[in-house]
């Protein structure tokens, strides 16, 4: 038989697992503690096992409780996006699509896409934050983003995934600098001048990374920025040379004083996936973006 979990209950045990303290949540609550001591005795009850062991210095959680605080954080989760759709519907809003996508989804392609289907779905909101590849697919596992955008060289995650685009990595330099002059450039030879690279975190400077350790080379990075911004204005002062996404570079190119040339090695050609947790329970507003941003035919 299902158990009937409280919420108010479950929001004071995860106080209590936030706090390590009993008398601390109550406090943060405003509520009394002997209050919050029987509901958790109570939960115990229900699940069977104890959640907590009691310390002369307050609590700690057991490892039925550390399971419990998952799912209840999940369903909290879960209640807010349920409170946020809601109050959109009740303020003339039609859906909201929480979308968490890369530097270069964002850069490149994302910002037409997105126009394009709100002006064919003036009635849905779009919230769109910008995270580092591996933190978009955890962000999408723990249902804190409905869409992720991330880079094709993160392995594949335990989620539906699909095609977004394709793009091709440059090598940026500016004018003047001696690399690229004639074509396109050995990822060896680009290896051997001072570079400017992504700080770490970015998939894009952790795959650049790996690829020169299984050569056997060493990277010559000078300086280490956030975002693509940082690293062309680092390149057109002279800092060094870098790799970029085209979309990221060939836009900037005749108000500057850079130039590109393409990386001579097979893996330059990358691709941008999309996820999602469970393509079959989506909801219509962000089943319609997903068939909107992927190549594949059969999302509808």
């Amino acid at each position: 038989m299902r158990k009937r979990f409280d919420l108010l209950t479950l929001e004071l045990f995860v106080a209590v697992a936030a706090a390590k303290s009993i008398a601390q949540a109550a406090a943060q609550e405003n509520i009394a503690a002997s209050a919050i001591s029987k509901r958790i005795s109570d939960l115990e009850t229900e699940i069977g096992t104890p959640l907590f062991y009691r310390q002369q210095k307050g609590v700690k959680l057991t490892p039925a409780g550390d399971e419990m605080l998952r799912h209840a954080r999940d369903l909290q989760r879960l209640l807010d996006r349920i409170d946020d759709h809601m109050s959109d519907f009740a303020q003339g809003v039609r859906g909201t699509v929480r979308i968490a996508a890369n530097t270069s989804a964002i850069t490149q392609f994302l910002p037409e896409d997105l126009a394009h289907f709100v002006d064919a779905h003036p009635d849905m909101r779009i919230d769109l934050t910008e995270l580092t590849s591996p933190e978009i697919v955890a962000a999408v596992r723990d249902g804190i983003a409905d869409i992720g955008i991330f880079s094709g060289l993160v392995p594949d995650p335990d989620l539906d995934v699909f095609e977004y685009r394709r793009d091709t990595l440059m090598v940026l330099t500016p004018k003047g600098h001696p690399l690229g002059t004639d074509g396109p450039v050995a990822f060896r030879e680009f290896s051997s001048h001072d570079l400017v690279g992504l700080q770490k975190g970015s998939s894009l400077q952790a795959f650049i990374d790996r690829k020169a350790a299984e050569e056997g080379l060493e990277l010559r990075t000078r300086v280490e920025v956030l975002s693509f911004d940082g690293v062309r204005r680092m390149v057109e002062a002279g800092l060094g040379i870098a790799i970029l996404p085209l979309g990221a570079v060939e836009p900037y190119l005749a108000a500057s004083n850079l130039r590109m040339a393409p990386v001579a090695e097979p893996w330059a050609e990358r691709s941008l996936r999309i996820a999602v947790r469970d393509k079959a329970a989506l909801a219509r507003p962000i089943r319609a973006l997903l068939g909107h941003l992927s190549a594949d035919d059969a999302i509808s």
